[in-house]
């Protein structure tokens, strides 16, 4: 019962914390607009951390890389405190353990990034029919323009209606049970 509760707050706070820093990357890199709310909140919540970090992990062609090895970093720790308050025994190779461990990192970083886009374009194509005006809508469209524009130049508006967002979440499903498979195939190394 404590190590269930453990997990639990484990994975709301380094979670939330490493989607904070997932989602700082990702606003820094698709250049979305710094004065929105949320990408200030993000900043805020990230920055104790963040500009530490810099001065030890340095930028790379205009990517802040030490937030998204911040985050994979705390997706590792997290991860690795899940097998243990479970009970899972790393026995006596930690080399190879800790290998696994950052692989692992890497595929839910990469499922979390899905997930994000995923999210992202379904509200954007919900609030383009309900209320195409909202403070949310720049936010949204410098978020998903990048891998939206990919389907708009192959796929034309049919009556004036954009189906980009239909098969980006096509293939978003499709990279996800991609991950999935590979999570499945890493974890088995464990045992």
């Amino acid at each position: 019962m404590t190590s269930q509760i453990m997990i639990f707050l484990l994975n709301t706070i380094l979670g939330l914390f490493s989607l904070a820093l997932l989602l700082r990357f990702y606003f820094q890199l698709l250049r979305v607009p710094f004065y929105h709310s949320i990408s200030q909140f993000l900043v805020a919540v990230t920055d104790f951390i963040v500009r530490p970090a810099r001065r030890v992990i340095p930028g790379w062609g205009g990517m802040d890389l030490s937030t998204l090895i911040l985050a994979w970093l705390v997706e590792c720790v997290m991860l690795t405190s899940f097998y243990l308050l479970q009970g899972y025994n790393f026995g006596t190779n930690y080399g190879g353990a800790a290998g696994v461990m950052g692989l692992l990192g890497i595929i839910e970083i990469i499922k979390m990034t899905l997930y994000i886009v995923l999210i992202t374009i379904i509200v954007q194509a919900v609030l383009s029919w309900v209320n195409p005006h909202s403070p949310l809508a720049p936010l949204l469209d410098s978020f998903t323009r990048p891998f939206l524009g990919v389907f708009r130049r192959i796929i034309p508006p049919i009556a004036n209606v954009d189906l980009s967002p239909l098969f980006a979440l096509i293939l978003l499903q499709l990279l996800l049970m991609m991950v999935a498979g590979v999570h499945i195939e890493i974890t088995s190394m464990l045992y």
